[in-house]
């Protein structure tokens, strides 16, 4: 068995995730693409492998149940759903969402080149036709996306204000944070609409979490 395997498996039954043994085999594929990658490019800060399964798979798949639920409520009548990731970094959580929900379209975009590279790689080694990698800034970004997400990319305000051209009409912004971001909640402009904020379990993580709801 891979190690690893069992962690991830405990970690999914915490957060009541039900994956494929496929879906599970590219997750920690996808690690190894991380780690491989990183040596080169330092895509992250975190090498160790078991750190990397709490503080970067884990974290990112305590989003999905909760994502799944707000694109039920916004009723799509077109599929796939369209997500945008921001700042994705080395696809987190956008990969982690494009191998678990592959009714989910994800873009993941950076302005850095090397990093928009990693995740067509990904795309390409772990087979994800619903991933792809962009490099770009967000403000320049249109095209309408039923939701916008970050984790730990720039403020509330930065965020929403770079990436409101990019928001659908009907859809919402999911923005990871760690502690409950009052300072930056406060900031927001009357356009921006909270209307949900959620805390998050990460299994094995003893740090908070939270994900902020929202709709311009």
């Amino acid at each position: 068995m891979r190690p690893l395997l069992s962690a991830l498996q405990k970690g999914l039954d915490a957060l009541g995730l039900s994956l494929t043994d496929e879906q599970q085999g590219k997750l920690l594929d996808y690690m190894d693409l991380i780690a491989k990658w990183t040596k080169v490019y330092n895509l992250t800060a975190v090498r160790d492998a078991d750190e990397m399964l709490t503080h970067h798979l884990l974290d990112s798949l305590a989003v999905v149940a909760p994502l799944r639920r707000e694109l039920a409520k916004l009723n799509l009548q077109t599929e796939p759903a369209e997500l945008l990731d921001v700042g994705a970094g080395a696809g987190l959580p956008g990969v982690v969402i494009a191998i678990t929900c592959p009714e989910v379209s994800v873009t993941c975009v950076d302005t850095v080149a090397k990093k928009a590279a990693f995740i067509q790689q990904v795309a390409a080694t772990l087979k994800l036709p619903n991933l792809k990698g962009l490099h770009a800034r967000v403000e320049t970004l249109t095209q309408p996306y039923d939701v916008v997400c970050s984790r730990a990319f720039a403020s509330l305000v930065d965020f929403t204000t770079w990436s409101q051209a990019a928001l659908a009409a009907h859809g919402v912004w999911m923005a990871m944070k760690g502690k409950h971001p009052d300072q930056e909640l406060a900031q927001l402009p009357q356009n921006v609409h909270v209307f949900h904020v959620e805390r998050l379990q990460v299994p094995g993580l003893h740090a908070e979490r939270c994900i902020i709801w929202m709709r311009g």
